[in-house]
């Protein structure tokens, strides 16, 4: 008789990113349902995404996977206790559980650190044979070569009301911000899928839209542009995650707009020059902010861009700084984000040496809740202010006028301005 396996998505109520309401949420993560595609074929896989539906802990299961971030661990934690108490072997994976493993084994009956291509099999045959292991760590990180395609069909569809078919060209970036996981788990080595299967794959998509996840489409600009190439004969419509540096290079931002790609999420951080190098982060020029928007968004590429509250170099001055460059930039859609030390970061390291971490409940670790004391303000201070930044950058006046800059692109600032304006009304009205 097949094994029966449950991966389980968690939930974190008091998050704004990723909240499910009436059912629906953002887009498709891509790490259950490709575990799903990993697991031999004499198992029966399910997948369960907690923010839609509730946990039945009586399911009939030989093994439960869960995968969560920072913020959703306490979730991942309650979830897996459930189930272990019901004699129900647990298996615990994702960015927090790399960074703290030891942690995640006092809810789990094994851990996966890191990607989990090159061990999954191995953990299923070794629960198999009754030698579960307590900790798996593959010894190399994947090439990225005849990878499994995610099983989507595995998916409540009717969930996802922002785009339903995400993949992925690459992992890794070339950068090392030092408030930033992704390196901490996949690496600094970029590494990139062939071409030819990552177009495979979007031919069998059944919406001309799509979503890149990659953390950095275009981090290794001679691959971006042979993929950008491969891709306009399909004449699809996609998003992704990019540097600023997409705007220094003519050909890159030519092909970044023909094959298709309609707006890019760039994390901007900070205006101040001091604050990017604290981070590690130097290389995103501040006094070229200006000039980059102006030559992204004439290419036709609409910019969702990111800032961060908080910095070390921040004092009270530093919201209305960053409003008035949004809106004289006109940059199409907006989101702030609270500087947040997550764990395996240098910056967690940098603030729990100097003390000031000052909240290690997790579930307030999603970018919109204050963890720790900065310098230059007070914790309450950063988090109204965060919370009117939000709020004022979301007027219906400043969502119209963002929507029409400009003829070309208007579905998409709508779609993109419309979403973040329904997160900033959930945030508290502060004096």
């Amino acid at each position: 008789m097949d094994k029966r396996l449950l991966l389980v998505l968690p939930q974190n109520e008091r998050g704004f990113w990723g909240k499910v309401t009436r059912g629906k949420t953002g887009f498709v993560r891509l790490s259950l349902p490709t575990l799903a595609a990993l697991t031999p074929n004499d198992w029966q896989v399910s997948i369960l995404d907690s923010r839609a539906q509730p946990v039945d802990f009586d399911c009939k299961v030989d093994l439960v996977g869960i995968t969560s971030f920072t913020a959703e661990i306490p979730s991942a934690y309650e979830i897996a206790d459930g189930f272990r108490k019901r004699g129900i072997p647990v298996v615990l994976g994702g960015v927090h559980v790399s960074a703290l493993p030891q942690e995640a084994l006092h809810h789990a009956d094994a851990v996966v650190i890191g990607e989990a291509e090159l061990i999954w099999e191995t953990l299923l045959r070794d629960l198999e044979a009754g030698k579960l292991q307590r900790i798996y760590r593959g010894e190399n990180l994947c090439d990225m070569r005849d990878m499994k395609i995610p099983r989507r069909d595995l998916l409540d569809r009717d969930m996802y009301v922002a785009c339903f078919n995400t993949v992925q060209a690459t992992r890794g970036c070339p950068f090392d911000c030092d408030f930033c996981a992704v390196t901490g788990v996949f690496g600094r080595k970029f590494r990139t899928r062939p071409v030819a299967e990552v177009l495979e794959e979007i031919r069998a998509f059944d919406t001309r839209d799509f979503l890149f996840v990659d953390d950095n489409i275009c981090g290794n600009p001679t691959y971006a542009k042979e993929l950008f190439r491969a891709l306009i004969p399909l004449k699809r419509t996609w998003g992704g995650q990019t540097s600023i540096t997409l705007a220094r290079d003519d050909e890159l931002l030519d092909l970044y707009a023909k094959s298709g790609g309609r707006y890019a999420f760039i994390g901007f951080e900070s205006l101040s020059e001091q604050n990017l190098a604290n981070l590690n982060k130097k290389w995103n020029r501040a006094g070229g902010f200006g000039e980059a928007i102006r030559r992204i968004q004439k290419a036709g590429i609409n910019i969702l861009g990111s800032f961060i509250f908080g910095l070390d170099e921040d004092d009270l001055t530093v919201f209305q700084r960053t409003l008035d460059f949004v809106f004289e930039h006109r940059i199409d859609a907006v989101e702030y984000h609270v500087l947040t030390p997550f764990p395996g970061t240098r910056l967690f390291e940098t603030l729990e040496s100097q003390g000031r971490i000052i909240d290690r409940d997790w579930a307030k670790y999603h970018t919109a809740e204050v963890v720790f004391q900065p310098r230059n303000m007070s914790v309450g201070e950063l988090q109204n202010h965060f919370y009117r930044t939000f709020r004022e950058s979301y007027t219906l006046g400043k969502v119209l006028m963002r929507t029409f800059r400009s003829y070309r692109g208007i579905p998409s600032r709508l779609a993109m301005n419309w979403s973040y304006r329904k997160k900033a009304q959930r945030m508290p009205v502060v004096d």
